[in-house]
């Protein structure tokens, strides 16, 4: 669902673009007024989570591939406006660093997969979950309609983004410019292949994880709204809230390097079972093999970055064994995961608000006495 350089026109991408950057804004002023400092280390695991989730390639044999986001278990753990600056947080790095995603259709796929999805997946969450207790199975199901209801609709606003392309750019013999496949290619097969399969791949990963929480920390998913700026209970520096705390982001930590160890099933799976590119993400030869042609616009903007370690791996790695893959790979998961991080954390006066000084009122006290 990432889409590269060349398959968008200005006419959508800079738009996208125009949509994303109020987006952005509104939500990082949300935050500042709602995220504390103690929850700070939970937005930057969220967005690395993200990150790495989605480097887990699902094969359709013989077809295509597909991948979990993450980003309505986000909104789920800690509202939709942290998803979205999340999971933008994660495509931006993806694209930059990477080459995953075009950094012309940055913010058409933050739209996508960034206010699209958790919005749509955090709704119907809500709906069904309700005011039930923490540990209910309703915030399961929730999740996973969520997940599923979510990945789905963000498949389709890719797939018209995708298809309207050849009726807004094409040139006078009647070709498309950018992406070659109309509304009636594009919608069809990449709802089908999100209703069918990658759909429920969100719904599992969804609803897994909300059982883990439910397990480790069931407060993450009973609070709906951030705890009052003025309440900090149990988070006094050495109290039990604390250190239940550290142990609850140790455990978090550890869970994403695990999933960084795992992450070469993403390049192993897909060969395994002969899977090719993701729809939609083809290079400029494989279009030229679907569609008979290379659209000539295409050309210009296909290359128009150049990402320091394209497809998560050195440049040229592509022609490297597997072993060699697969280590960079992994060395590419951490190193986005510790990217992201020291962003969050360089972010983090513009995404925390103030904090009260909870001390001022003991002082005040102490001093009378």
């Amino acid at each position: 669902m990432h889409i590269p350089d060349g398959y968008l026109s200005p006419q959508t991408y800079i738009p996208a673009y125009g949509v994303m950057i109020p987006l952005w804004t509104i939500a990082s002023r949300k935050l500042k007024k709602t995220l504390r400092s103690r929850q700070a280390p939970m937005l930057a695991i969220a967005a690395a989570f993200c990150f790495v989730v989605m480097m887990f390639n699902i094969p359709i044999p013989g077809g295509t591939t597909g991948h979990a986001t993450g980003a309505v278990l986000i909104a789920i753990l800690l509202g939709p406006w942290a998803a979205m600056i999340s999971v933008s947080l994660a495509l931006i790095v993806q694209a930059l660093l990477f080459g995953d995603g075009g950094v012309t259709a940055i913010g058409a796929n933050c739209f996508n997969m960034a206010v699209v999805m958790p919005l749509a997946g955090w709704g119907v969450y809500r709906l069904i979950a309700g005011s039930a207790p923490a540990k209910s199975a309703r915030h399961k199901i929730g999740g996973a309609v969520g997940g599923y209801i979510g990945l789905c609709l963000a498949a389709l606003t890719t797939a018209i983004m995708f298809g309207i392309q050849p009726i807004i750019a094409h040139g006078a013999d009647g070709r498309a410019l950018y992406c070659p496949f109309g509304l009636k290619v594009a919608v069809p097969v990449m709802l089908a292949e999100h209703l069918l399969l990658f759909g429920f791949v969100e719904a599992a990963v969804t609803a897994l994880v909300i059982a883990y929480i439910q397990k480790i920390e069931p407060s993450m998913i009973a609070r709906r709204e951030p705890r009052p700026p003025n309440d900090d209970s149990g988070d006094k520096p050495g109290g039990r809230g604390s250190r239940r705390a550290l142990t609850f982001y140790k455990r978090l930590t550890l869970g994403l390097l695990l999933l960084a160890l795992l992450s070469p099933l993403g390049l192993y799976l897909p060969a395994k079972f002969g899977a090719g590119s993701a729809w939609g993400e083809w290079s400029a030869s494989e279009i030229q093999k679907l569609a008979g042609y290379i659209p000539c616009q295409f050309k210009s903007i296909e290359s128009i970055w150049k990402a320091p370690l394209p497809d998560y791996t050195v440049p040229g790695g592509e022609a490297a064994s597997a072993g060699v893959s697969y280590l960079w790979y992994v060395v590419s998961a951490i190193l986005g995961i510790g990217i992201i991080v020291i962003v969050s954390i360089a972010l983090r006066k513009v995404f925390i608000g103030k904090e009260p000084d909870v001390t001022a009122g003991v002082d005040a006290k102490s001093d009378k006495n």
